[in-house]
């Protein structure tokens, strides 16, 4: 990876305002990251990290702050990075294929030159034979696979995926944690990943920033030195553990339980020494 800076924030805040009322959502949100780096950002609901995506993604201003990538302010300018929400956002009336080439045509690539990009993409990333299928007919983990195609043939070098397999059982979330391990090694693009899984975090990621409660700013950054390729046996092993700890510690510090998902939320809870028969290990 690259030594310099892709994408740089510096001092970003977002005060929302409303009749005599404000709410900060964002203070002071400082971080760089290297090209190709996976980073995953954790903590609780309503700490600004989706409002955060939208000024990177050019949607909202900060309040104040900056954001850079490759050296220039796109503050404002929307196009820069692919963005993905939780919900695949999948067009009903159009195929698995004709969604996927959505992004080349609003740049206005020609049909066929846009077909010729998608369907080796389709048919090495798991959706063969399904390319002539609507929304409707693909189970949930191939819905979130033909939307990050899209969000990949947008081409755009920055990709922010909010909660992509947050609707996910768990057998299928593995799945596509999988898939979309080997997808990122294979094009080497800059990953921003929210999640609520502390798990999810650490097996994707070279680093995982923990925002603090609200307002949102940046309380820790863990490096997550796994040997890549990552594999699902890892997650049993005493290194995965020691980082699940530390991230778990700095959680209980914030008080951040409601944002936990509930194997992570009894793992917490154990960390205090509660007991609650709800919470599923």
């Amino acid at each position: 990876m690259a030594d310099a800076a892709k994408i740089t924030v510096t001092g970003v805040t977002k005060v929302y305002r409303r009749d005599e009322l404000e709410v900060t959502a964002l203070q002071n949100v400082d971080f760089s990251i290297r090209e190709g780096q996976f980073v995953s950002i954790i903590g609780p609901s309503g700490c600004g990290k989706t409002t955060l995506f939208n000024i990177i993604a050019g949607l909202t201003l900060p309040t104040s702050g900056q954001v850079v990538v490759d050296g220039r302010s796109i503050l404002g300018q929307a196009g820069y990075v692919g963005y993905m929400l939780q919900n695949d956002l999948l067009l009903p009336w159009r195929t698995v294929l004709n969604n996927i080439i959505l992004g080349l045509e609003i740049h206005r690539v020609p049909r066929e030159q846009s077909v010729r990009q998608a369907m080796p993409l389709i048919e090495r990333y798991g959706l063969k034979g399904f390319d002539q299928h609507y929304p409707s007919e693909l189970s949930g983990g191939m819905r979130q696979r033909a939307a990050l195609l899209r969000t990949l043939l947008y081409n755009r070098d920055i990709l922010l995926l909010d909660e992509p397999f947050g609707a996910l059982d768990a057998q299928t979330r593995l799945d596509m944690q999988m898939w979309l391990m080997t997808l990122w090694q294979d094009f080497s693009k800059t990953v921003l990943f929210i999640t609520h899984d502390i798990d999810e975090a650490i097996f994707l990621s070279d680093e995982v920033f923990v925002f603090s409660a609200p307002p949102g700013r940046i309380k820790a950054r863990i490096p997550i030195d796994l040997s890549r390729p990552r594999t699902p046996e890892q997650m049993a092993t005493p290194e995965f553990s020691a980082i699940k700890r530390q991230l778990l510690g700095l959680l209980v510090t914030a008080g951040h339980s409601g944002s936990l998902s509930p194997t992570d939320a009894g793992c917490e809870a154990q960390a205090r020494g509660e007991v609650r028969d709800d919470w599923v290990r």
